[in-house]
């Protein structure tokens, strides 16, 4: 690889002469890029791949509408295929920064050049000098930066998606639902405002996790079919210059072949060039899936508090020391895990939606750290979720004792009494329990309000966790 090799070649562009690492398969472009953009980190393969994918799909269309040879087209696929069969041979080839032009212009001419120069070899030429195949005139033919960058980001959405998101919230919401059913006989005690409120099934509580998740991951699926509608064909500033009728048509039925999903052409390439509102569209919704992670493991992390001196109904798997200093402390760590992803995804759900409102007219120049952020997001919430299934609810314990405990104590179980004796005393019961320390029954009993007797066929926590039968 070219960082390895010691030396340099001389490679020309429209700028001028430049020196580029001897044995390295991107070109002058590339070298400049790096250079002139040493602001941040590189792409990782969640955007590189799709691109690669997308120049492969361009150079089959090409070939089918006679605009590209067969020698050509075979040698850029054959370039293609090798990237995407062994993409850690080439992990040190695409080093552009997401910091760059707003457009994505130097991740192209990179991906270009690359393809341009892996072709080249096959063919017998050198590399740098593009005897065979041409970065632009061939790699790029019939497409721009412009309509293939936004199209490498929905097309990476789509599959990161697809192979990851999806199967991590199915596991999450089937972790939950194993819980519910687990849980389904526990009856403690319910809170509202942080203050005690009347009896609920840990079951009931659990299938409202499981719920939000589920739905969440309907409204993801819902996002994900607007960003497979693909810009491919618009090329510049949507009018399809450079391309012959058909194009577009063609390469995203090639680019579904590719991949094995649907993909369609946009109903309207301007909006798309000049707009990030799909991906802004899906951010949101793997913000608010993120934010229903958050409450859920909130809610887990303070049922869990103690364990002594804390609420203690739910016992958390012990994965590691909490403390460097306190001997048999373990902590929340996975619920905590998950705080900090939603705090993430809040910042990149950020920048996206800032991105999306900004550019001008005909491009948004935001594309490449949108592309960064949605993937960020996307990674992060996946690993985070299934990080949570695996190492914290498969192992979530129930504290039936201390549950128990809680919910005898808790004075909202006089809620079963103002049906019979009306609201006024049964507020009155619950105050002197408070002030006197004692319990709801010795306390009705010593207002004169119901014998134990009484107290005991009214106050049934069973009964208090569904709607009474006619």
């Amino acid at each position: 690889m070219g960082s390895k090799v010691k030396g340099f070649r001389t490679e020309k562009d429209s700028i001028g002469k430049i020196n580029v690492p001897k044995n390295a398969y991107y070109g002058a472009q590339t070298q400049r890029a790096v250079e002139n953009f040493e602001i941040g980190w590189p792409f990782d393969y969640s955007l590189i791949l799709p691109y690669v994918i997308i120049k492969k799909c361009a150079a089959k269309t090409n070939f089918s509408q006679k605009n590209l040879s067969k020698k050509v087209s075979r040698a850029i696929i054959s370039a293609c295929d090798d990237i995407l069969a062994s993409p850690e041979k080439y992990s040190d080839q695409f080093p552009i920064p997401v910091f760059q032009t707003g457009s994505g212009t130097q991740t192209n001419m990179n991906v270009n050049e690359v393809i341009a120069n892996i072709a080249n070899e096959k063919l017998g030429g050198k590399l740098g000098e593009y005897k065979f195949v041409h970065p632009n005139d061939h790699v790029n033919m019939s497409q721009s930066t412009n309509d293939t960058f936004p199209t490498a980001t929905l097309l990476g959405i789509v599959l990161s998606v697809e192979d990851n998101l999806i199967p991590a919230l199915n596991l999450l919401s089937k972790s939950l639902n194993e819980k519910t059913k687990e849980f389904k006989k526990i009856i403690k005690v319910g809170r509202t405002h942080l203050q005690d409120a009347t009896p609920i099934r840990l079951g009931q509580e659990f299938s409202g996790f499981e719920s939000m998740i589920s739905n969440d991951l309907k409204r993801i699926k819902l996002a994900l079919k607007e960003c497979s509608e693909l810009p491919i064909g618009g090329t510049a500033v949507g009018t399809g210059l450079n391309t012959t009728v058909g194009y577009d048509e063609l390469m995203t039925s090639f680019i579904s072949e590719e991949t094995g999903l649907d993909f369609n052409v946009c109903k309207n390439k301007f909006e798309l060039l000049s707009s990030q509102n799909a991906v802004s569209n899906l951010s949101s919704q793997i913000r608010i899936c993120a934010g229903s992670l958050n409450k859920i493991a909130n809610d887990i992390r303070w049922l869990a508090c103690g364990p002594m001196a804390g609420i203690g109904e739910l016992i958390l798997p012990s994965n590691e020391p909490g403390s460097s200093i306190m001997p048999g402390k373990v902590n929340p760590t996975q619920c905590e895990a998950v705080n900090m992803v939603y705090a993430q995804i809040i910042g990149n759900d950020s920048t996206i939606s800032f991105s999306g409102a900004n550019g001008n007219f005909q491009l948004n120049t935001y594309r490449p750290i949108v592309a960064f952020a949605i993937h960020e997001s996307i990674s992060l919430l996946s690993e985070v979720s299934e990080s949570f299934s695996r190492n914290a609810l498969n192992g979530l314990q129930a504290n039936e004792k201390k549950i128990k405990e809680n919910l005898n104590k808790s004075l909202m179980l006089v809620t079963a009494l103002a049906p019979e004796i009306g609201y006024e005393k049964s507020a009155e019961i619950a105050k002197k329990a408070l002030k006197d320390n004692i319990t709801l029954k010795e306390s009705a009993k010593v207002l004169g309000y119901l014998s134990e007797q009484e107290f005991d066929k009214l106050v049934k926590p069973e009964k208090m966790v569904s709607p009474k039968k006619l």
